[in-house]
């Protein structure tokens, strides 16, 4: 079956994004490689300008090719002729992913923070309790000065594949962000494995879900061209999961343990594994093949000891991977200190926050209120919330397999929503899972929108212009126009006005000859 021009097309545009990267994304200071290879002399005057027009044509071109293959998904499904197939897919995947493989790091600095924690850690210091100011150099230099005195959030098993990294590129930093992708790119594999079986598992189309997660410039240049912890997270937490619904228990379980191990924030899924293990033996014991979300025998019907050794097998497998990292690494719980260091971050898309810049506004007029005290209320509230959120989806996903991961889909949107901040790179949590579902038309609509907002709202320097009137209002505006070209095509009627322009000006100017023909023939 011949590959759409669309995907062929989407490895342009991801070839102008990592061109253009290295004049206006986050490219290392004071660093003498840089310099000797005259890096530096994109990102200023000319050179800066240039950059940014190759940047945004590749932006838009990935957009427009990710939408049209939305569209070719969207009109005929996973058997039309025209759709591309999982094979294709795949491939096209790791062909977006590859230019952005060996560019500067875009959108975000965390990378230079993750190898500045570890250099950290290789000098002696404990990096849960040692920000990256106690060792000065390159890669302190190069990442975002904020976090320079706060403490890794990550997981020992992160930290660990971080050590082995400046153990082997010490203060390189250009070698150091390649090895960095290296080490996360079993996270894209892992995914491109376990998306389309678990879409399959469920009734879904895995085409679609390699499109939603893995297709979605947003989050290919994100987690790859960032690159950021996400990636190799996304790929565990997707894979461990697939391996749960497939029967295979133990060792998603284990494969989800590793996943918190990297970040604590793949633990949401864990406690719903244990509805879905119950659901299978419900299934066994009925002999029923299907995943309806029927309870066919009650919990206390299967047995005490089954329902027993089920909770604890969930609960015992993941905690002992955890216990193993942090054995290895001999740093503790150190962790948890780290985890508060997100609070730094300020921005409207959560709503706590949103809600405190909606109460200092509306009473800006009659008293001024500082926004930090304010957050610490709406913070307060939206994490009782969530916790009262994440219990009740739990329990109702007792009902089914298929309840339990809806559900599961939900508990992880509620984080996103609920926590203190969120970043665009966070919501990988949710789209490398959503491919059990099947969403109609406006939810991908909404994603497709919400995916160019993201990536107009947030600049490849690094900073943000959430705050600014215009920009922000031109994101809404290409975001809105992104997701409404998923049904409609040529919703500007641009190529109807140029085609008129075209055939009409012909037209027009063939009269006007055939005229003055008829004026000179006697």
């Amino acid at each position: 079956m011949r590959t759409p021009r669309e995907l062929w097309c989407g490895v342009v545009g991801s070839v102008l994004v990592a061109i253009g990267a290295f004049g206006i994304a986050d490219i290392p200071r004071n660093s003498e490689p840089a310099q000797r290879w005259f890096l530096d002399v994109l990102t200023y005057g000319h050179g800066k300008t240039l950059s940014a027009i190759v940047f945004w044509t590749g932006v838009a071109t990935l957009v427009i090719c990710w939408m049209r293959v939305g569209r070719l998904l969207l009109a005929g499904g996973e058997k039309s002729p025209s759709a591309p197939t999982v094979r294709q897919m795949r491939w096209a995947a790791l062909g977006w992913a590859a230019p952005l493989m060996v560019t500067v790091p875009i959108y975000s600095r965390d990378v230079y923070a993750y190898l500045a924690q570890a250099a950290v850690f290789r000098e002696g210091f404990n990096p849960y309790t040692d920000g990256p100011v106690h060792y000065p150099g390159p890669l302190l230099d190069s990442m975002a000065q904020v976090w320079a005195a706060t403490t890794a959030p990550y997981g020992p098993a992160f930290v660990a594949l971080m050590r082995g990294v400046v153990g082997i590129t010490g203060d390189h930093v250009i070698l150091g962000v390649l090895a960095v992708r290296l080490i996360l790119l079993p996270g894209l594999l892992l995914a491109l494995w376990a998306i389309p079986r678990l879409a399959k598992h469920f009734g879904a189309s895995g085409q679609t879900g390699l499109w939603l997660a893995l297709l979605n410039p947003l989050i290919l240049i994100h987690v790859v061209g960032g690159p950021h912890v996400e990636l190799l997270m996304m790929g565990l937490l997707v894979a461990g999961v697939t391996l749960v619904v497939e029967r295979r228990h133990l060792w998603g379980l284990a494969v989800l343990g590793l996943a918190v191990s990297i970040k604590i924030t793949a633990g949401v899924a864990i406690p719903f594994v244990v509805w879905i293990w119950l659901s299978h033996i419900r299934d066994d014991r009925t002999g029923s093949a299907t995943r309806t979300d029927t309870v066919q025998i009650p919990l206390w019907r299967l047995g005490w000891r089954t329902v027993t050794g089920a909770f604890a097998a969930t609960a015992v497998i993941p905690v002992a991977v955890f216990a193993f990292w942090t054995t290895v690494t001999g740093l503790g719980m150190g962790w948890l200190s780290g985890l508060g260091w997100a609070d730094r971050i300020i921005n409207w898309l959560t709503v706590p926050t949103l809600v405190g810049h909606i109460v200092t506004w509306v009473a800006a007029p009659f008293t001024a209120l500082n926004l930090q005290p304010v957050l610490s209320v709406t913070r307060l509230i939206g994490a009782v919330a969530l916790a009262g959120i994440l219990l009740w989806m739990w329990w109702r996903g007792r009902i089914g397999e298929r309840a339990a991961m809806t559900s599961l889909l939900w508990a992880m949107f509620a984080v996103l929503l609920l926590e203190p901040s969120t970043l665009p790179w966070y919501y990988t949590w949710v789209l490398c899972l959503i491919a059990a579902v099947t969403l109609p038309t406006t939810a991908r609509a909404w994603i497709i929108g919400a995916s160019v907002v993201g990536l107009i709202v947030f600049q490849p320097d690094d900073s943000i212009v959430l705050y600014k009137p215009v920009e922000l209002v031109l994101a809404f505006a290409l975001g809105a126009l992104a997701g409404w070209s998923l049904q409609h095509r040529d919703p500007l009627r641009l190529g109807g006005a140029a085609r008129w322009g075209w055939y009409g000006s012909s037209t027009r100017q063939d009269a006007e000859s055939a005229g003055a023909e008829s004026v000179r023939t006697p």
